[in-house]
């Protein structure tokens, strides 16, 4: 190779000058979407911290007593030095229904999204750090002066500046769509898992078989996403991560009918409240088996990565995918990560119960905690199996495994044990 020919394959990689005001203008668009989209993420939570959660506190966390309807005439005295009083449970902020106990904070802030994606990226960096220990590598170790412990903020910030390419032949809205459709189900699923008795975005008395129906429309995404790249790797992982669903999705199903049958109920807040005896992940071991495999194949970890497969397809779906439309599906996916051990911790760990004394979302986080860590540890030592493995273990083993747990269930019930 020539130096011209290496000096021109670097200027190739070198991102595009601005050479026209046009241009400018784009650059400073594309920057000023990803702010809007990110800041809120962080100024919510420090809006609640510094101004309402001081309201709540002088109302002794009462939300019932605190929520009373909106007085729309605040608004035009919210200058008014006595309504800006943030100790007043008569504030302005109090009076919108804005408080701690609104629908707004938990779906925004908590048990919702930005709860959801900082842990998500703590996730991320326990991640590298756990598999670097298990390969003797150090992992992250600059970005933060404690064991690179801002690396994935760090990681965020990169990405939110890179530049967006998207491929000349890619059908550029159905290109764009997947990640945020992503992150939309990702959201979706956070509302229907209660982390509390009192904790929770929505109280379905069908939330688990919204959970379920959710979690059917990932596959759907991806293979919008692999078809809209107009990549061939892209569509051969599309076209994977297909016949993975059709060999886990049945089992899935399956694996948590013999808690359904036990509790009577689709309630993922009854059927952890009905576990005060007993939590199910003993009578129903076979089920808190094949769901943690078939939910592995649904995260497509190790050694279910057959549609991402980096050895033979690149990056599978995600080859095209660069800056945030990358760093939103990656979010997206450790917020189901998240979302699919806190069923799990629902249906088989008693969800939030434990001993007294501690608030029970902090019993349900710590399950939670335990059970993503199982979740990312086979990636640190199992080989990716074969396509045509994981449908036999699927149709052969796991649903027979499935079979014999609802058998169980149905034994149990009718002899009155549970």
């Amino acid at each position: 190779m020539t130096t011209g020919q290496s000096r021109l394959i670097g200027e190739e990689k070198q991102m595009p000058e601005i050479t026209t005001f046009e241009q400018f203008i784009q650059r400073i668009l594309k920057i000023v979407f990803w702010v809007l989209i990110i800041l809120p993420m962080v100024a919510l939570p420090i809006f609640y911290l510094v101004y309402v959660l001081p309201v709540e506190f002088q109302c002794g966390f009462s939300l019932l007593n605190c929520a009373v309807k909106p007085n729309w005439s605040l608004a035009l005295n919210m200058f008014n030095p006595a309504e800006m009083n943030p100790f007043s449970p008569n504030s302005f902020i109090s009076q919108m229904g804005l408080g701690a106990g609104s629908t707004f904070f938990k779906s925004s802030t908590f048990p919702g999204l930005t709860f959801a994606a900082v842990l998500a990226s703590f996730v991320i960096w326990g991640e590298r750090k756990l598999l670097a220990k298990m390969q003797y590598r150090i992992g992250p170790q600059y970005a933060g002066r404690v064991e690179g412990w801002l690396q994935s903020f760090a990681d965020l910030f990169k990405l939110l500046f890179k530049e967006i390419v998207i491929p000349a032949k890619a059908d550029m809205l159905m290109f764009i769509a997947p990640p945020f459709a992503m992150m939309a189900l990702s959201g979706a699923l956070l509302a229907t898992i209660p982390i509390g008795s009192t904790t929770y975005i929505s109280n379905s008395p069908y939330s688990l078989l919204i959970a379920i129906a959710l979690i059917s429309f990932f596959p759907i995404v991806t293979l919008l996403a692999g078809w809209a790249s107009n990549n061939k790797f892209s569509f051969i992982g599309a076209i994977r991560a297909l016949y993975q669903m059709i060999s886990y999705e049945i089992p899935l199903i399956l694996s948590v009918l013999g808690v359904v049958i036990l509790t009577h109920s689709l309630s993922l807040s009854q059927i952890a409240t009905d576990q005060t005896k007993i939590w199910y992940i003993a009578p129903m071991f076979l089920g808190a088996i094949v769901f943690y495999i078939t939910a592995m194949a649904e995260l497509e970890r190790i050694p279910f990565d057959i549609p991402e497969a980096d050895s033979e397809l690149v990056a599978g779906w995600l080859t095209e995918y660069t800056s945030m439309l990358f760093g939103v599906i990656n979010l997206a996916v450790y917020i189901k990560l998240y979302a699919l051990s806190s069923i799990f911790t629902l249906l088989f760990l008693g969800g939030w119960l434990g001993p007294p004394g501690v608030p029970d979302f902090v019993w349900f986080l710590i399950k939670t905690v335990i059970v993503l860590t199982i979740f990312i540890l086979p990636r640190g030592f199992f080989p990716r199996v074969r396509i045509d493995q994981l449908i036999d273990t699927g149709w052969l083993w796991l649903m027979g495994l499935a079979f014999v747990n609802v058998f169980l269930a149905f034994m149990l019930n009718a002899t009155g044990l549970l």
